[in-house]
């Protein structure tokens, strides 16, 4: 399999979340330093703890995304290894942040930490469990589950949209969205979900079953890594 992965996005926003992580605690010793020291100055105090929690919370999030490793994209390296040569994996180098692409067809791959148990009921994906820790980072990291059903809606519309532009409209075949759930701590309760979803040690094995019907010709994986290829 060949993984191709924009690197300088990746280093750049892990900088980032560490600078916004290290501005968040000077904004918070700040604040604390004018509480304790000029009590007559408590709005000030006030708008630096407020502003330092916020810039935390930025931190933690970019930090988990970007900066903490095994990233995301580590993660669904590491689950795909072994695949055919004829697949490619884009990291950060399309409009979709991770898109498999190979004999199994299009694949708009959403990638998700966390853990407990995950289950999609009324048309909806819900998550219950998972410990103190988990909890804490929902709360204070912004590691809440979301809504996988929309992202991966924005996310294959995004890619049609930008292979339309390169492309024939009869050329661009279907791009399909697959929910990945990453933590080894997770339950995981598919039921009627239009989307798939899998444990990440499951990735491989759907897409190789997936690859039994040929979906894309040597041709069209060849014409579409060059559309996909960054310049």
């Amino acid at each position: 399999m060949k993984i191709i992965k924009n690197e300088n996005l990746i280093k750049r926003n892990g900088k980032i979340g560490n600078w916004v992580s290290l501005g968040a605690l000077l904004v918070l010793g700040g604040g604390m330093y004018i509480s304790f020291t000029r009590p007559d100055l408590f709005t000030y105090s006030l708008v630096c703890l407020v502003l330092g929690f916020t810039m935390t919370q930025v931190g933690m999030y970019m930090g988990n995304r970007w900066g903490r490793s095994p990233r995301r994209d580590e993660k669904l390296d590491a689950g795909l290894k072994g695949m055919h040569s004829d697949f490619t994996i884009y990291h950060y180098s399309t409009p979709a942040s991770h898109l498999l692409l190979g004999p199994a067809g299009v694949w708009v791959v959403l990638p998700y930490q966390q853990a407990g148990t995950i289950y999609f009921e009324k048309n909806r994906w819900k998550l219950r469990g998972g410990g103190f820790m988990q909890t804490y980072m929902r709360i204070f990291g912004q590691e809440g589950l979301g809504r996988p059903e929309l992202d991966a809606e924005h996310e294959t519309a995004a890619l049609k949209k930008f292979l339309l532009k390169k492309m024939e409209e009869d050329a661009v075949p279907e791009i399909k969205p697959i929910l990945v759930f990453t933590n080894d701590n997770v339950e995981l309760e598919a039921g009627d979900s239009p989307i798939p979803a899998v444990k990440l040690k499951q990735l491989k094995g759907f897409m190789r079953e997936e690859s039994k019907n040929r979906k894309l010709s040597a041709l069209q994986l060849q014409e579409l890594n060059r559309v996909l290829e960054p310049s």
